[in-house]
């Protein structure tokens, strides 16, 4: 243990960060052996991994957030030391809670392997959460939705920060449902880490905002249409707002799994009549993660095998109708599938598939989980495209974040699948390349495998970039904790 904790002092230090760091505000390393990086593998590498999260996740707060509210700024350039005056929104500083769940969970699985990590971050880390959930209520505000079922008042989280906690407009498409989507999983990883009941409580209720939009109209087939549209105020039905609850409606399931507990909810029958219907929450948290993943498998799976981004209806905008006296939202007809097939829905169906595997036994999960591996590897990963030995994943757009979620999956899979761990391992790689190479200020660059622009000025870095990095490299270490004792 004192090698391993010896060698993590090492390596922070040669990799230049806190008092160890030296400015190179004129010299950003080029000469690069284009060699894979020599990894430890194991109880080593989970603790260098986890010293590496913690270390990104200090500075990123320090960087990113101001303020006793935590008003978190979109960019940071560690060359020119300043921050935007932009905020994030609140899908960004969701990505600020990963962070810290996935360190608490790190530190957790590897406190007897390191056990001074633990002491030194573990209570602390509980205070940052503490302080990130007392910041995300700027982002909370109240609104009234006509559903498909009923007409109800929620208070959810908006797209934009407010001057004060629970201001924001969340009205119309000011709020979507992809957003709270995030949230809700964070919130359940959290209560699992801290056994915090207000944690599972907020879970549950804005899972039962999100599933209000599930459209359970029924169509001309006796079937409900199914799917979540991006939000209240939209039509088109995306993979982002409909796979990424899945895995979290697994895990409340699991919550749930042999007790009592009853939830009420509301459905449509054939004549177009609401009514309630009460069920155990285990039975209600399954059925609706199988049927969200069995409609977006359905409907916006590509012919190679990964996700498209939509599917629109006929219609731009919401419709609504009268039955019975009372306004309920109408139920469109599906068009055609399209856009860009991003890594994050092929991730959140990865994790959803594997998870619903994990709980079920289904032999079909078990196959899609190593299809929806194979492909997503295949379609995403580009071998020696940047440098030689590396694999190459998107980087346009938030493409740095969305291959965080596509991390995830290969994480939830890789007790079923090979082609998980490989692809793990092609992200381990290329997250030593970066620090080895580009560790800056204490971040890394969006491009790990391409590093800094010579241009100082062209080196923002999303918060939310900084972010995932740091989350990745502890939901890495306790991967290589599995792989240490198997």
């Amino acid at each position: 243990m004192k090698k391993i904790l010896t060698a993590v002092m090492a390596l922070l230090c040669m990799t230049g960060f806190a008092s160890c760091e030296k400015e190179q505000m004129n010299s950003i390393p080029y000469n690069l052996s284009h060699e894979p990086l020599p990894s430890q593998a194991g109880a080593e590498l989970a603790v260098l991994d986890l010293s590496k999260a913690i270390a990104l996740t200090d500075t990123a707060v320090n960087r990113y957030f101001t303020g006793a509210n935590m008003t978190m700024q979109r960019y940071y350039n560690p060359y020119t030391k300043s921050a935007s005056a932009e905020v994030g929104s609140v899908w960004m500083y969701t990505s600020a809670i990963e962070a810290v769940n996935s360190v608490m969970e790190s530190l957790k699985a590897n406190q007897k392997l390191a056990p001074k990590l633990y002491a030194d971050n573990y209570a602390r880390y509980g205070e940052l959460l503490t302080k990130l959930y007392a910041g995300l209520e700027f982002y909370a505000g109240t609104t009234t939705i006509t559903s498909y079922t009923q007409t109800k008042k929620w208070t959810v989280y908006a797209v934009d920060r407010a001057d004060v906690p629970g201001g924001a407009n969340a009205g119309g498409t000011n709020n979507v449902y992809d957003d709270q989507e995030w949230l809700v999983r964070e919130m359940v990883r959290s209560y699992l880490i801290t056994g915090k009941g207000e944690y599972l409580a907020k879970a549950e209720y804005l899972t039962d905002y999100v599933l209000d939009g599930w459209d359970c109209t029924i169509n001309a087939n006796g079937d409900e249409n199914g799917g979540i549209t991006w939000g209240p105020g939209y039509v088109t039905k995306h993979s982002c707002s409909n796979g990424p609850l899945v895995s979290p409606l697994v895990w409340l399931y699991e919550i749930y799994r042999g007790k009592a507990d009853m939830i009420t909810y509301r459905k449509v029958d054939l004549n177009g009549h609401r009514y309630e219907v009460t069920a155990k929450k285990s039975d209600y948290y399954l059925d609706y993660a199988k049927k969200i993943y069995e409609w977006q498998k359905k409907y916006l799976q590509m012919d190679n095998g990964v996700y498209f981004d939509l599917i629109g209806v006929n219609g731009n905008s919401p419709q609504y109708e009268q039955v019975e006296g009372n306004t309920y939202r109408k139920g469109l007809a599906l068009t055609t599938p399209s856009g860009t097939a991003y890594t994050y829905n092929s991730g959140a169906m990865l994790s959803g598939c594997a998870d619903l595997y994990r709980v079920t036994r289904l032999g079909t999960f078990l196959s899609d989980t190593e299809n929806l591996a194979k492909a997503s590897f295949s379609v995403f990963a580009d071998k020696d495209a940047a440098v030689p030995g590396y694999y190459s994943y998107p980087i346009e757009g938030f493409s740095t974040w969305f291959n965080d979620v596509l991390m995830r999956g290969y994480i939830a899979a890789c007790k079923q699948s090979q082609t998980a761990r490989d692809a793990l391992d092609s992200f381990q790689h290329n997250l030593d390349y970066g620090w080895a190479n580009y560790l800056h200020g204490g971040l890394l660059p969006t491009n790990l495998l391409v590093g800094w622009s010579r241009t100082l000025a062209n080196n923002q870095v999303e918060g939310m970039f900084a972010f995932a990095f740091a989350s990745e490299y502890a939901m890495l270490a306790n991967y290589q904790c599995q792989v240490h004792e198997e």
